[in-house]
């Protein structure tokens, strides 16, 4: 395997089962005081629980919003994200369950409504992938866990939101660098970035007269715990080197992203994402 492989990919949410401890941690505190962009809002965000989803989250807390917090299984750092958002001022109430899993994304969407009174903004952030290095090796299950986590649960959250969302909502889609680039290790996992990409714009376009507005972020490679949780030591050392910047991202360098599509300042977007990737240049 070489660098620029590993180089291109993103960082969703990590798999079940990975807790690792990095050094050095990853940055997802806010930089800067916030301005109420989304004072009153209320904000749900799938994979909320660490790495961008945290980031976002505390982001968005810092801005205002109350925040439902979606996440598999890892408790302790669902926690942590409650904690911080709390510490911000605000309030979060953790959902933990699959996104692959229609009825449960119909019940968190519920939940989230009645403990926050309604919903102005969806972020649909959750993912999973798994490294392959021989396309006729890729199994079947694997195949289906993927797509049923990154694209299913993308489109099931969407659907159950779309009932409680008003003029002005957002819906944000985390797609990825390998949706326009391709991967070579992640292929499934690749194609359900760029069958995000294409239910974001087919959606903007539908929901376009409605006054809802869908946009999306591409991140490059950003340090979040799937990295060390699932590569060899030799390529996290080098990981993101290979980008123009010459350095991995971090979470809080992507969540400005998903504030600017959150907020009144994106009033004029819609089928567009945002390309936080350390300067790769990408079609589209």
């Amino acid at each position: 395997m070489t660098d620029k492989k590993f180089d291109s990919m993103d960082s969703p949410q990590r798999q079940p089962g990975l807790e690792h401890e990095m050094d050095p941690e990853p940055e997802y505190m806010p930089r800067h005081v916030g301005s109420e962009r989304l004072k009153g809002k209320v904000a749900l965000i799938t994979g909320g629980d660490s790495g961008i989803g945290r980031a976002t989250a505390v982001l968005y807390a810092r801005e205002g919003a109350r925040i439902g917090i979606v996440y598999r299984d890892e408790d302790r750092d669902a926690e942590k994200t409650r904690d911080v958002i709390e510490a911000e001022g605000s309030e979060a109430l953790l959902i933990r369950g699959d996104v692959g899993d229609k009825d449960f994304c119909e019940k968190a969407v519920a939940q989230t409504r009645e403990k926050f009174g309604g919903l102005d903004i969806l972020v649909n952030n959750a993912g999973e992938q798994h490294a392959q290095g021989a396309p006729e090796d890729i199994e079947e299950a694997q195949i289906e866990r993927t797509f049923r986590t990154n694209i299913f649960g993308t489109m099931f959250m969407t659907q159950a939101a779309l009932p409680h969302l008003q003029e002005g909502a957002r819906i944000i889609c985390v797609t990825s660098i390998t949706a326009y680039k391709g991967q070579d290790l992640l292929i499934d996992y690749a194609s359900t970035k760029g069958a995000i990409l294409a239910f974001l714009r087919a959606m903007a376009s539908k929901l376009a007269p409605k006054g809802i507005l869908v946009n999306g972020v591409a991140p490059g490679p950003i340090w979040t715990p799937l990295i060390p949780a699932s590569f060899p030591e030799d390529a996290v050392k080098d990981f993101g080197k290979n980008s123009p910047l010459g350095r991995p991202g971090q979470p809080n360098e992507v969540a400005p992203s998903l504030l600017f599509l959150a907020c009144s300042d994106s009033s004029y977007m819609t089928g567009q994402v945002l390309h936080p990737n350390g300067g790769t240049l990408v079609g589209g």
